[in-house]
Protein backbone atom coordinates (compact mmCIF):
# COMPACT_ATOMS: atom_id res chain seq x y z
CA UNK A 1 0.00 0.00 0.00
CA UNK A 2 1.46 3.33 -1.01
CA UNK A 3 1.41 6.42 1.17
CA UNK A 4 -0.30 9.36 -0.48
CA UNK A 5 -1.30 12.86 0.52
CA UNK A 6 -5.09 13.09 0.90
CA UNK A 7 -5.08 16.87 0.49
CA UNK A 8 -3.36 16.79 -2.89
CA UNK A 9 -4.37 15.32 -6.23
CA UNK A 10 -3.15 15.36 -9.82
CA UNK A 11 -5.80 15.94 -12.51
CA UNK A 12 -5.00 14.91 -16.08
CA UNK A 13 -7.40 15.40 -19.00
CA UNK A 14 -6.86 13.88 -22.46
CA UNK A 15 -8.95 14.59 -25.56
CA UNK A 16 -10.20 11.51 -27.39
CA UNK A 17 -10.34 10.89 -31.12
CA UNK A 18 -12.37 13.42 -33.07
CA UNK A 19 -10.05 16.35 -33.57
CA UNK A 20 -11.25 19.83 -32.72
CA UNK A 21 -14.58 18.72 -31.17
CA UNK A 22 -12.85 16.37 -28.72
CA UNK A 23 -10.23 19.01 -27.90
CA UNK A 24 -12.96 21.56 -27.21
CA UNK A 25 -14.67 19.01 -24.94
CA UNK A 26 -11.42 18.51 -23.03
CA UNK A 27 -11.24 22.29 -22.53
CA UNK A 28 -14.82 22.31 -21.23
CA UNK A 29 -13.96 19.59 -18.70
CA UNK A 30 -10.83 21.48 -17.67
CA UNK A 31 -12.94 24.58 -16.96
CA UNK A 32 -15.57 22.50 -15.12
CA UNK A 33 -13.02 21.13 -12.65
CA UNK A 34 -11.34 24.53 -12.33
CA UNK A 35 -14.68 26.11 -11.41
CA UNK A 36 -15.42 23.28 -8.98
CA UNK A 37 -12.02 23.80 -7.32
CA UNK A 38 -12.73 27.53 -6.97
CA UNK A 39 -16.08 26.84 -5.32
CA UNK A 40 -14.42 24.43 -2.86
CA UNK A 41 -11.63 26.89 -2.09
CA UNK A 42 -8.94 24.57 -3.47
CA UNK A 43 -5.81 25.70 -5.25
CA UNK A 44 -5.65 24.73 -8.92
CA UNK A 45 -2.17 24.92 -10.47
CA UNK A 46 -1.60 24.21 -14.15
CA UNK A 47 1.46 21.99 -14.63
CA UNK A 48 1.32 21.44 -18.40
CA UNK A 49 -1.09 22.28 -21.21
CA UNK A 50 -0.87 20.89 -24.75
CA UNK A 51 -3.06 23.06 -26.98
CA UNK A 52 -4.95 22.03 -30.10
CA UNK A 53 -5.08 23.81 -33.44
CA UNK A 54 -8.12 25.98 -32.63
CA UNK A 55 -7.44 26.69 -28.97
CA UNK A 56 -8.79 23.42 -27.62
CA UNK A 57 -6.96 21.06 -25.30
CA UNK A 58 -5.09 17.95 -26.40
CA UNK A 59 -4.04 17.28 -22.81
CA UNK A 60 -3.70 19.16 -19.54
CA UNK A 61 -2.16 18.36 -16.18
CA UNK A 62 -2.94 20.21 -12.95
CA UNK A 63 -2.21 19.92 -9.25
CA UNK A 64 -5.06 20.47 -6.80
CA UNK A 65 -4.67 21.14 -3.08
CA UNK A 66 -7.48 21.22 -0.54
CA UNK A 67 -9.20 19.30 2.25
CA UNK A 68 -9.81 15.70 1.16
CA UNK A 69 -9.35 16.57 -2.51
CA UNK A 70 -8.12 13.15 -3.66
CA UNK A 71 -10.84 11.10 -1.94
CA UNK A 72 -13.51 13.46 -3.29
CA UNK A 73 -12.29 13.40 -6.87
CA UNK A 74 -10.85 9.91 -7.32
CA UNK A 75 -14.08 8.49 -8.77
CA UNK A 76 -14.06 11.15 -11.51
CA UNK A 77 -11.45 9.03 -13.31
CA UNK A 78 -12.77 7.56 -16.52
CA UNK A 79 -14.20 8.42 -19.92
CA UNK A 80 -16.59 11.40 -20.10
CA UNK A 81 -18.92 11.64 -23.12
CA UNK A 82 -20.46 14.76 -24.67
CA UNK A 83 -23.37 14.81 -27.16
CA UNK A 84 -24.17 18.15 -28.81
CA UNK A 85 -24.57 20.04 -32.07
CA UNK A 86 -20.98 20.61 -33.11
CA UNK A 87 -20.09 24.33 -33.12
CA UNK A 88 -17.43 23.41 -35.68
CA UNK A 89 -19.83 21.80 -38.17
CA UNK A 90 -21.11 24.02 -40.98
CA UNK A 91 -24.05 21.62 -41.38
CA UNK A 92 -24.84 21.80 -37.64
CA UNK A 93 -24.54 18.04 -37.22
CA UNK A 94 -24.88 16.26 -33.89
CA UNK A 95 -21.52 15.06 -32.64
CA UNK A 96 -20.32 12.77 -29.86
CA UNK A 97 -16.99 13.54 -28.21
CA UNK A 98 -14.97 11.67 -25.61
CA UNK A 99 -12.29 12.75 -23.14
CA UNK A 100 -10.42 10.83 -20.49
CA UNK A 101 -10.16 12.19 -16.94
CA UNK A 102 -7.43 10.82 -14.72
CA UNK A 103 -7.19 11.57 -10.99
CA UNK A 104 -3.96 10.51 -9.32
CA UNK A 105 -2.85 10.76 -5.71
CA UNK A 106 0.36 12.63 -5.06
CA UNK A 107 2.70 10.14 -3.47
CA UNK A 108 4.14 11.35 -0.18
CA UNK A 109 6.77 8.62 0.20
CA UNK A 110 7.42 6.09 -2.50
CA UNK A 111 8.49 2.48 -2.44
CA UNK A 112 9.55 2.71 -6.08
CA UNK A 113 13.30 2.73 -6.57
CA UNK A 114 14.19 4.23 -9.93
CA UNK A 115 17.44 3.58 -11.73
CA UNK A 116 18.82 6.94 -12.95
CA UNK A 117 19.82 5.28 -16.23
CA UNK A 118 16.12 4.51 -16.83
CA UNK A 119 15.26 8.22 -16.88
CA UNK A 120 15.57 10.60 -19.83
CA UNK A 121 15.35 14.33 -19.15
CA UNK A 122 14.60 16.95 -21.81
CA UNK A 123 14.27 20.72 -21.46
CA UNK A 124 12.25 23.09 -23.63
CA UNK A 125 10.78 26.57 -23.55
CA UNK A 126 7.45 27.08 -21.80
CA UNK A 127 4.64 27.79 -24.23
CA UNK A 128 1.53 29.90 -23.92
CA UNK A 129 -1.74 30.24 -25.89
CA UNK A 130 -1.24 29.68 -29.60
CA UNK A 131 1.95 27.76 -28.96
CA UNK A 132 4.21 30.80 -28.68
CA UNK A 133 7.22 30.58 -26.40
CA UNK A 134 6.72 32.66 -23.26
CA UNK A 135 10.20 32.10 -21.85
CA UNK A 136 13.52 32.62 -23.61
CA UNK A 137 15.15 30.04 -21.32
CA UNK A 138 14.47 26.32 -21.46
CA UNK A 139 12.91 26.06 -18.00
CA UNK A 140 10.21 23.48 -18.85
CA UNK A 141 11.17 19.86 -18.20
CA UNK A 142 10.01 16.54 -19.63
CA UNK A 143 11.05 13.31 -17.91
CA UNK A 144 10.50 9.88 -19.45
CA UNK A 145 10.73 6.54 -17.67
CA UNK A 146 12.29 4.57 -20.52
CA UNK A 147 11.25 1.00 -19.52
CA UNK A 148 7.53 1.89 -19.39
CA UNK A 149 7.47 4.85 -21.78
CA UNK A 150 5.73 6.95 -19.11
CA UNK A 151 6.36 10.63 -19.77
CA UNK A 152 5.63 13.78 -17.77
CA UNK A 153 6.10 17.44 -18.76
CA UNK A 154 5.95 20.36 -16.32
CA UNK A 155 6.26 24.08 -17.10
CA UNK A 156 4.49 25.69 -14.13
CA UNK A 157 7.54 26.72 -12.09
CA UNK A 158 10.01 29.54 -12.72
CA UNK A 159 13.17 27.49 -12.71
CA UNK A 160 14.30 24.33 -14.46
CA UNK A 161 15.22 22.74 -11.10
CA UNK A 162 11.72 23.34 -9.68
CA UNK A 163 10.07 21.95 -12.80
CA UNK A 164 12.33 18.89 -12.65
CA UNK A 165 11.37 18.26 -9.02
CA UNK A 166 7.66 18.60 -9.79
CA UNK A 167 7.99 16.38 -12.88
CA UNK A 168 9.57 13.64 -10.75
CA UNK A 169 6.71 13.90 -8.24
CA UNK A 170 4.14 13.44 -10.99
CA UNK A 171 6.17 10.60 -12.55
CA UNK A 172 6.19 8.71 -9.25
CA UNK A 173 2.40 9.07 -9.05
CA UNK A 174 1.94 7.81 -12.61
CA UNK A 175 4.21 4.82 -12.02
CA UNK A 176 2.36 3.92 -8.82
CA UNK A 177 -0.95 4.12 -10.69
CA UNK A 178 0.50 1.91 -13.42
CA UNK A 179 1.58 -0.71 -10.88
CA UNK A 180 -1.80 -0.69 -9.15
CA UNK A 181 -3.61 -0.87 -12.53
CA UNK A 182 -1.54 -3.92 -13.46
CA UNK A 183 -2.56 -5.59 -10.20
CA UNK A 184 -6.22 -4.70 -10.84
CA UNK A 185 -5.95 -6.11 -14.36
CA UNK A 186 -4.63 -9.40 -13.03
CA UNK A 187 -7.63 -9.64 -10.72
CA UNK A 188 -10.16 -8.55 -13.39
CA UNK A 189 -8.88 -11.19 -15.81
CA UNK A 190 -10.12 -13.78 -13.36
CA UNK A 191 -13.64 -12.35 -13.66
CA UNK A 192 -15.73 -12.89 -16.81
CA UNK A 193 -17.20 -9.93 -18.67
CA UNK A 194 -14.93 -7.21 -17.26
CA UNK A 195 -13.84 -4.78 -19.98
CA UNK A 196 -12.23 -1.38 -19.71
CA UNK A 197 -12.12 0.35 -23.08
CA UNK A 198 -12.30 3.77 -24.72
CA UNK A 199 -15.95 4.70 -25.05
CA UNK A 200 -17.15 2.86 -21.94
CA UNK A 201 -18.09 6.21 -20.41
CA UNK A 202 -18.70 6.76 -16.71
CA UNK A 203 -20.78 9.89 -17.36
CA UNK A 204 -22.64 11.40 -20.30
CA UNK A 205 -23.37 15.08 -20.87
CA UNK A 206 -26.15 15.49 -23.45
CA UNK A 207 -26.85 18.99 -24.77
CA UNK A 208 -28.91 17.88 -27.81
CA UNK A 209 -31.62 16.71 -28.60
CA UNK A 210 -32.45 17.00 -24.88
CA UNK A 211 -30.47 18.24 -21.89
CA UNK A 212 -29.23 15.69 -19.39
CA UNK A 213 -26.15 14.71 -17.42
CA UNK A 214 -26.17 11.11 -16.23
CA UNK A 215 -23.64 9.15 -14.21
CA UNK A 216 -23.78 5.59 -15.53
CA UNK A 217 -22.42 4.07 -12.30
CA UNK A 218 -24.74 5.65 -9.74
CA UNK A 219 -27.72 6.61 -11.93
CA UNK A 220 -27.51 10.22 -10.68
CA UNK A 221 -29.07 12.64 -13.19
CA UNK A 222 -29.38 16.37 -13.76
CA UNK A 223 -31.43 18.21 -16.37
CA UNK A 224 -29.17 21.28 -16.02
CA UNK A 225 -25.93 20.48 -17.87
CA UNK A 226 -24.94 24.17 -17.98
CA UNK A 227 -24.79 24.27 -14.18
CA UNK A 228 -22.79 21.04 -14.06
CA UNK A 229 -20.32 22.29 -16.66
CA UNK A 230 -19.97 25.48 -14.61
CA UNK A 231 -18.59 23.43 -11.72
CA UNK A 232 -21.77 22.59 -9.79
CA UNK A 233 -20.62 18.98 -9.25
CA UNK A 234 -21.63 18.31 -5.64
CA UNK A 235 -24.66 16.26 -6.68
CA UNK A 236 -22.46 13.86 -8.66
CA UNK A 237 -19.37 13.77 -6.50
CA UNK A 238 -21.45 13.43 -3.34
CA UNK A 239 -23.29 10.40 -4.75
CA UNK A 240 -20.18 8.32 -5.36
Amino acid sequence: MFDYQKNKALLNIFAGAGGVDAQDWASMLFRMYQRYAQKRGWSFVLLHHSLGEQGGTKSASTELKGDGVYNLLKNESGVHRLVRISPFSAKKLRHTSFALVEILPEIATTEIKLNPSDLRFETFRSSGPGGQNVNKLETAVRVTHIPTGTSVAVQSERSQAQNKEKAMQVLYSKLVQRMEAEKAKEISELKPGVAIEWGSQIRSYVLHPYQMVKDHRTGTKSSQPDKILDGDLDKFIGSQ
